[in-house]
C-alpha cells in the first residue's frame, strides 16, 4: 500500500473512531442529548460536505435519495441514543460488528456463497456478539446494545445504497442535506427534553465536520487505491482505536468478556475477509464507503 494511502487510510479510521469518543463525552460529560446532538451533527456534516463539494468546481448532478437520507438518518440517531447507555469501545464494536454482518448477510442474499473456513469465522464473529451481550455484570444494557446494532444494519443498508454512486463525496453531501429535515423530524417526539451547551454542542460540531464530513472525503480519498478486502480490514482498527480513547479518556473499564468479545468478532472477520480475498471480487475490488 502506498504510504500516502496509507496515512490517509490512518487519519479516516481516527476520524471514524473520533465519532464515538465524540458523541460519548458529549453525553455524558455535557448536558446535551441524544436528539439534540444528532441534529447538530447532521446539519454540520452537511454544511462541511456541501462546502467540500462546492470547493472541486466540478459539474455534477445530484447523486443523493431519500432512501439513503433515511438510513442515514437512523444511523445517526440511533448511535446518539445507544451511546447515552453504552462505553465506547462496547459501542463501536458493536456498530462494526452489525455493519460487517449486514453486509455480509446481504452478499449471502445476493447468491454469494462462503466456504468453510468463511463460514467458521462468521460464526465466531456472530458468537462474539453473542457473548458480548449475555447476562452479567460486565454486560451492557441490552436495550441500547440493540440500539446500536439497529445502528450499525442502517449504516449498511447506507452503504449498499451508495455502492454504486459514481461521486461518492457529492451523494454523501446529497444525503446529508436531505437528512436535516429528517433529523429535525426525528427530534420532535424529545422536543420537551432537548438540551445543550456549548461544550456539547462543540463536540457535535466537530462529530459532523471533522469526524464525519472530512473523515468521509479523506476516506473517499483512500478507497481509489484500496481493493475491497483492504478497505474492509482496516476498518477492523475502528472498534479497538474506539476502546483505547474510551479507556484513556473517559475511563472506562476494560474487562475478560469485553476482551474475548472483541478477539471473537474481528478475529472472525479477519477469517471471512482473508477467505473472501482468495475469490475473484464481483465488483472490481472496490467497496462501498463503510466507514462511520
Amino acid at each position: 500500500m502506498p504510504l500516502p494511502t496509507l496515512l490517509l487510510a490512518a487519519l479516516a479510521m481516527l476520524a471514524f473512531a473520533g465519532n464515538s469518543v465524540l458523541c460519548r463525552l458529549a453525553l455524558t460529560e455535557t448536558r446535551t442529548d441524544a436528539a439534540s446532538f444528532t441534529v447538530i451533527r447532521i446539519v454540520s456534516g452537511a454544511l462541511l460536505l456541501w462546502l467540500l463539494v462546492y470547493l472541486r468546481k466540478r459539474d455534477r448532478q445530484k447523486s443523493g435519495n431519500w432512501a439513503g437520507a433515511l438510513a442515514l438518518t437512523l444511523y445517526a440517531a440511533a448511535f446518539s441514543f445507544a451511546y447515552v447507555r453504552l462505553d465506547t469501545g462496547i459501542g463501536a464494536l458493536l456498530l462494526f460488528g452489525a455493519v460487517q454482518l449486514s453486509m455480509l448477510l446481504y452478499g449471502l442474499i445476493r447468491g454469494e456463497r462462503l466456504g468453510p473456513a468463511a463460514t467458521s469465522g462468521l460464526v465466531l464473529a456472530i458468537a462474539g456478539v453473542i457473548v458480548l451481550l449475555l447476562p452479567g455484570g460486565s454486560a451492557p444494557p441490552m436495550g441500547s446494545a440493540l440500539v446500536m446494532l439497529l445502528s450499525g444494519v442502517a449504516w449498511g443498508v447506507y452503504s449498499l445504497l451508495g455502492k454504486t454512486a459514481a461521486d461518492p463525496l457529492g451523494a454523501t453531501a446529497d444525503n446529508f442535506v436531505r437528512a436535516i429535515p429528517l433529523a429535525l423530524l426525528s427530534a420532535l417526539p424529545f422536543l420537551d427534553d432537548l438540551r445543550w451547551d456549548a461544550t456539547g454542542a462543540l463536540y457535535a460540531v466537530l462529530s459532523g465536520t471533522i469526524a464525519s464530513g472530512l473523515g468521509y472525503a479523506i476516506w473517499y480519498s483512500a478507497l481509489r487505491n484500496l481493493g475491497s478486502i483492504q478497505a474492509a480490514s482496516i476498518q477492523l482498527s475502528v472498534p479497538i482505536l474506539a476502546a483505547v480513547a474510551g479507556i484513556m479518556l473517559l475511563d472506562e473499564p476494560l474487562t475478560p468478556r469485553i476482551l474475548l468479545a472483541t478477539v471473537a468478532v474481528i478475529g472472525g472477520l479477519i477469517i471471512v475477509l482473508r477467505t473472501r480475498a482468495l475469490k475473484p471480487s464481483p465488483d472490481g475490488g472496490k467497496v462501498p464507503p463503510a466507514g462511520r
